[in-house]
């Protein structure tokens, strides 16, 4: 989909789901970079049936005629005054009627202050406009999105070779130098904190890594990572584990790998997000470890690293060629640890191609270190 196509997209959504409302406001800065290009933040777009206005500020003057097309025009309010203000502003020059804004993207403060500058303006909350088309990928994000995944993976190669050489190395030395590998090879900043989470640690799904212990001595280590490409985010998690395998981390692992496996072969066109999630908890659930499965199986990748849609939560969403998800089922108990396997996976026309390459067979997980 152009860039024109995209903003052509959400004007339609103003006129079909818009309930007479005559502008929309954009804030989330994802969703502006989507539908004109530009990088930079502290900035909202103003949709109308005939005019798009960028609001924003000195610091982006330039920027904003380098990066977005001609047709957008720039509002570039005084010095001291806050956003809202300055949207408000344009809001009563350009519209008499109600206008919509991004309710997951705008503060009660914020609300509160657009009101007070545009008070005779009815403002109405929606809710994914602009994120229901970014959904589907066009040729060009997914190229950006295998480039970030290519990035994420040689620099997990070069850390596990690192990893190797260095027996006392502590959670937030490999997460330093997982992220450094990837600014070197080309990302820019991570799309979230490299995860590397080592024994026990590994039971908590968001955790952050430490100092407290050296990564062998908890005898396996989980870790997840992305890297980030012309503004294109990835996710991967493999499990790193020493010689020899302990015998419940090879059935967990077994498991887990079973499961992804079979919720990837269940996807394709048609299918909906919830039936994916229940395919690999039913895997789980065969072998008992399914109330160990404590969060969705996975999420679309973009612009954020969350993105439309999630395989495990409501609304389900039905599946289209060009989204792209991560398959990520995993199995935590505390006092013991986690097992996580997460790929990045495109929905193909006849069913899915997993884009991410990294071996995730359990013999590929072992590493002898020291």
């Amino acid at each position: 989909m152009s860039a024109d196509q995209r903003r052509e997209a959400v004007r339609r959504v103003l006129r079909e789901e818009g309930e007479g409302a005559r502008a929309f406001v954009v804030r989330s800065a994802a969703n502006v970079r989507y539908l004109t290009g530009f990088t930079g933040d502290s900035t909202a777009l103003v949709v109308t049936p005939d005019r798009l206005v960028a609001v924003s500020d000195g610091r982006y003057a330039e920027q904003l005629k380098r990066e977005c097309p001609a047709e957008i025009e720039a509002w570039i309010r005084p010095l001291g005054q806050p956003l809202m203000a300055g949207l408000g502003e344009v809001l009563t020059r350009l519209t008499s009627g109600p206008v919509a804004f991004e309710a997951a993207h705008v503060t009660v403060a914020e609300w509160t202050q657009l009101q007070d500058a545009a008070p005779t303006r009815e403002l109405r909350p929606v809710s994914g406009w602009v994120e229901r088309g970014r959904m589907v990928k066009d040729a060009d994000e997914v190229a950006a999105i295998r480039q970030a995944i290519a990035v994420a993976e040689q620099a997990f190669v070069a850390v596990r070779r690192w990893l190797a050489s260095h027996p006392d190395a502590r959670e937030k030395e490999l997460a330093d130098e997982l992220e450094f590998a990837m600014r070197r090879l080309g990302s820019s900043e991570p799309p979230f904190p490299p995860i590397v989470a080592a024994g026990p640690n590994a039971a908590l799904p968001h955790y952050r890594p430490g100092h407290d212990r050296a990564i062998p001595e908890a005898g396996f280590l989980l870790v997840d990572w992305g890297a980030t490409v012309a503004g294109y985010r990835n996710d991967l998690t493999r499990m790193i584990v020493p010689r020899p395998v302990p015998e419940r981390f090879a059935h967990v692992y077994r498991s887990v790998q079973e499961a992804q496996r079979q919720a990837i072969e269940a996807i394709r066109p048609g299918q909906t997000s919830g039936q994916i999630n229940r395919v690999a908890r039913a895997a789980l659930e065969a072998v008992g470890l399914a109330d160990l499965f404590q969060h969705s199986l996975g999420h679309g990748l973009g612009l954020e690293i969350h993105e439309l849609p999630f395989l495990g939560r409501e609304p389900e969403v039905r599946l289209e060629p060009g989204m792209i998800l991560t398959i990520e089922p995993g199995v935590y108990q505390p006092g013991w640890g986690g097992i996580r396997i997460e790929d990045d996976v495109l929905v193909t026309e006849n069913g899915a191609e997993r884009l991410t390459s990294l071996p995730r067979d359990l013999e590929a997980s072992r590493l002898d270190v020291g």
